[in-house]
């Protein structure tokens, strides 16, 4: 079995995941059952077997006493390969993905080197078909609606380069980020000033901080001077699952769903 520059000489059966995204890929092609630790941040599924783990700050013996077979990481963050290569314990990286078909390549890499080959090409083909349907669903429009996509209360955000930015791309919306962060040097995740912001005057605003922050409908049209952007003054704000909005895997979908939905409400 080989994907992602590793090869096992047989199925895994005592997996450890250090990524939400990659926690959820791995439950969502059968492979749950070989997964014996997740990582503290993995939430989803409710009974992927959550430890102290840290994928942010991955400690090598913690890791190796799981006795794992294959660990699955998102970041090679302290030089993690490295010292479990030195144990033998092979590691794939699923890095973040920047577009849909990264995660579509992730999911059928999972799937080569779990034994679930089939259960991988099933669900990308699932989710291209659902994806397919729901961006075909919504009514074309005459012109680009504009959005802002917020990561926090201090006006951090992502640009149509992130990967959020390309799942939105989808519905041919214009990201009022993008001009503060022309040249890339931010990454992508450019912080907004609230004057900028409201002079930007989105149609819709989409809050990734739902969870994390306690933001919400109310508490966006209580900001100062917010009340003259249009997406506060015709109810257009969005509360999304912080969780689902932040992670590349398979509930992408859902997604996409919420942003079809939200869409779909704006009066042509």
């Amino acid at each position: 079995m080989t994907a992602g520059g590793v090869t096992l000489a047989q199925r895994p059966e005592r997996i450890v995941s250090l990524g939400p995204s990659a926690t959820e890929m791995l439950f969502a092609i059968g492979a749950g059952p070989q997964v014996v630790a997740v990582d503290d941040q993995s939430t989803y599924p409710a009974d992927a077997p959550k430890t102290d783990l840290s994928g942010f700050k991955p400690n090598a013996e913690a890791i190796a006493a799981k006795n794992p077979d294959l660990v699955v990481a998102t970041d090679d963050l302290n030089k993690i390969v490295d010292q479990l290569g030195k144990l033998k314990i092979p590691v794939l990286l699923v890095p973040a993905a920047k577009v849909l078909d990264d995660t579509y390549r992730e999911i059928d890499e999972l799937g080569r080197l779990t034994g679930h080959q089939t259960e991988a090409t099933a669900l990308t083909d699932r989710m291209r078909t659902q994806i397919d349907k729901i961006v075909k669903g919504v009514p074309a429009r005459p012109s680009k609606l504009t959005y802002y996509y917020e990561l926090d209360p201090a006006l951090y955000t992502a640009t149509s380069k992130t990967f959020i930015g390309s799942v939105l791309g989808l519905f041919s919306l214009e990201n009022v980020a993008d001009p503060s962060d022309a040249d890339g040097s931010k990454g992508g995740y450019p912080q907004l000033s609230p004057e900028a912001l409201i002079k930007a005057n989105p149609d819709l605003i989409f809050l990734a901080d739902t969870k994390c922050c306690q933001q919400s409908p109310a508490t966006v049209k209580a900001r100062k001077g917010w009340s003259a952007v249009t997406a506060v003054q015709k109810d257009q704000i969005v509360s999304l699952d912080d969780d689902i909005a932040s992670r590349w895997g398979p509930r992408v979908v859902d997604l996409v769903q919420s942003v079809a939905d939200a869409v779909s409400k704006v009066p042509a």
